[in-house]
């Protein structure tokens, strides 16, 4: 197994998609010494990654402290942000990709990665819904292909998911375990497929149940999360997660959906929510308000 100079699985990492989560995946990744390229779709979408990533930054720091601003600053330093997809991961050892919940998307993307990254290269899905199976003819290499799920604010909610296909070779999978760990995540080996992996197998139903409360009148969201909340001691609501999941994520998730209550609920992120502007914490306004 090759490893870096900083002891790392894997020298060289390339992140498709940097949106909410897909820019935190990039930050998490060059925080802890490995260099990385992240790819968004135009000029326009780079730009606001490089916003988002500093953000980024002072969110991590806050949560953290100052002591770490040094190496907050050299993980910045280490991100290379592009919009050619054709070249982004020419030199990848890993690529994790982090686009739009939408199947045909991937895979096109992984289509175009496949012809261009090295036969060696692992890639790896951060997709909350589809499994590797969907997803493994596309990226032309089934055997160094999974899934590896990481949830939001991922330096503080620090799980990884891993979880193969049928057709993973077992030493890959053994490898981005460990490289999860060498990243600062606690891995989760699933051991078989799973629609929503372990996190969100939990979470969806919960995040499901809310929004019918919702669409049927029955509460408003602030009644919901506190209810949840003092009910439970959890420290957020589900709306107050759908804030920071992102608004776009979750229509995407239920649009897609075939069941009719999701797409009801997406129907009513569009009309209340996303053609307002308001896709959560991101924009600073979803279902609550954010400085």
């Amino acid at each position: 197994m090759t490893t870096s100079p900083h002891g790392t699985t894997f020298i060289h990492v390339t992140v498709v998609g940097a949106g909410v989560l897909g820019a935190q995946i990039a930050f998490q990744v060059a925080v802890h010494g490995i260099p990385v390229v992240a790819y968004d779709v135009d000029d326009q979408a780079v730009e606001a990654a490089r916003a988002r990533l500093q953000t980024i930054r002072t969110q991590y720091l806050t949560d953290v402290g100052d002591d770490h601003r040094d190496a907050a600053d050299a993980g910045l330093a280490r991100i290379t942000l592009t919009s050619d997809l054709a070249t982004c991961a020419a030199e990848a050892d890993l690529v994790i990709e982090a686009v739009p919940e939408v199947l045909a998307l991937k895979e096109r993307v992984y289509a175009e990665l496949a012809r261009t990254a090295p036969e060696s290269t692992v890639f790896a899905t951060n997709s909350s819904t589809l499994l590797p199976s969907q997803l493994a003819d596309a990226t032309g290499r089934p055997e160094r292909f999974l899934a590896l799920h990481f949830a939001n604010h991922i330096w503080r909610q620090n799980t990884a998911e891993v979880m193969g296909s049928p057709r993973t070779d077992p030493e890959v999978f053994d490898r981005v375990l460990a490289f999860s760990t060498e990243i600062g995540m606690v891995p989760i080996p699933v051991r078989k497929e799973q629609p929503g992996y372990v996190l969100n197998s939990l979470l969806v139903p919960l995040l499901g149940a809310a929004a019918q409360l919702v669409l049927r009148g029955v509460a408003e969201p602030e009644t919901v999360d506190a209810t949840w909340r003092i009910g439970t001691g959890a420290p957020m609501g589900p709306f107050q997660i759908i804030d920071v999941v992102g608004l776009r994520t979750v229509h995407a998730i239920s649009s897609a959906s075939d069941d009719e209550g999701a797409r009801l609920w997406a129907a009513y992120l569009q009309t209340n929510y996303l053609d307002q502007g308001k896709y959560g914490v991101e924009s600073g306004e979803g279902f609550y308000r954010y400085s």
